[in-house]
Order: C-alpha cells, then structure tokens, then sequence
C-alpha cells in the first residue's frame, strides 16, 4: 500500500480573511499617522528653521552695523544675503491646511509669508521675524481660538511659538510670552 500525500493549501475564505484584516490594519495605520497633518507638522518645521536661521542672520547683522537691523521697509531677506549674513533666502513654505491657505502680514514687511516688525521705521531695536503655524500639534499650544506664530525675538534673543488672540491679532515688539 502506498501512502497517500494529500497537499493540502489556503482556502478561498481564508485568504479573503487574511486579506481582510491586512486592509483593516493599513486603514488604522494611515488613520493614526494622518498624512494631511504629518505634512504640516514638516511644513511648520521648515518655518521655524527658517525663521530661527534669519533671526540669527539678523542679529550677526546688526552686531556688524553697530546695533541697527534692517529699515522694516526694505527688502530685508535679500539684505541679508547682500549683507554676507545669509547664503541663500530660505524658500517660501506654502500653507495647505484647511485656514492657513494664505497669510499675510497686516501692517508688516512681509513676503514668502514670513513678517518681520522693527521697533521704528528705521530699523530700531528690537526686531520680530514672525510667521504663522499651520499643524494641529502647534495649535494645540494655544488655548480656545488662539493662533500658533513662531516668532524671532530680538529683544528675548530666542525664537518660540506665540499665542495670539486670533489671525489678524499678529505678534509685537515687546510683547511676547512664549509657550515652548
């Protein structure tokens, strides 16, 4: 007698449940990571970059001018790359989420949606470089319907997020109370 090898494999309804459970794993993954606001979060982290590295730039160029920043007025970024305090302008850093499509500074020199604040006209002292946060990790910072700015602060010789009361209640000189 000769023994009979059955091969015996998956069947149909096993592999559709296998199937099945892998799918709801990978719907549970991409809910937890929530791709829309780990895209902000890099955004947000390009700004601070950004801005942390101009508020440097900035205060080595009023070391090497005697304590005066930048006319407020001018075309600051390129001053500092003229200056030799900047390689290069930092590229501008879009907003995306739902609230932040667009921002621009009230009163403020601005552009690539970063706002600079100078105590006069005349490039005074203290100085704000500022931008508004776009991720529900920076708004989560601030309390009720506060808005997220990292800001530069010469006059505190730091950089960190600023609550504000709302968009259009923007960071000033002399102001700040930071919550990192």
């Amino acid at each position: 007698m000769t023994a009979r090898l059955l091969k015996r494999g998956f069947t149909l309804v096993e592999l559709l449940v296998v199937i099945a459970i892998i799918g709801v794993l990978a719907v549970v993954v991409l809910v937890a990571i929530n791709p829309v606001q780990q895209l902000a979060r890099t955004r947000d982290a390009g700004r601070k970059s950004a801005i942390t590295q101009m508020g440097h730039a900035m205060e080595a160029y009023a070391t090497t001018k005697n304590g005066v920043y930048i006319d407020e007025s001018a075309t600051w970024p390129d001053l500092l790359v003229a200056a030799g305090e900047l390689s290069i302008v930092p590229s501008n850093i879009v907003y995306s989420v739902t609230g932040t499509d667009t921002f621009d500074c009230s009163f403020e020199y601005s552009t690539r949606n970063w706002c600079y604040d100078a105590t006069t006209a005349g490039g005074g002292s203290p100085v704000l470089i500022y931008t508004r946060m776009e991720s529900q990790s920076e708004i989560s910072k601030c309390a009720g319907a506060e808005v997220p700015f990292f800001v530069w602060s010469t006059a505190d010789g730091r950089g960190g997020v600023v609550c504000r009361a709302d968009a259009a209640t923007e960071p000033v000189v002399g102001t700040q109370t930071f919550v990192d």
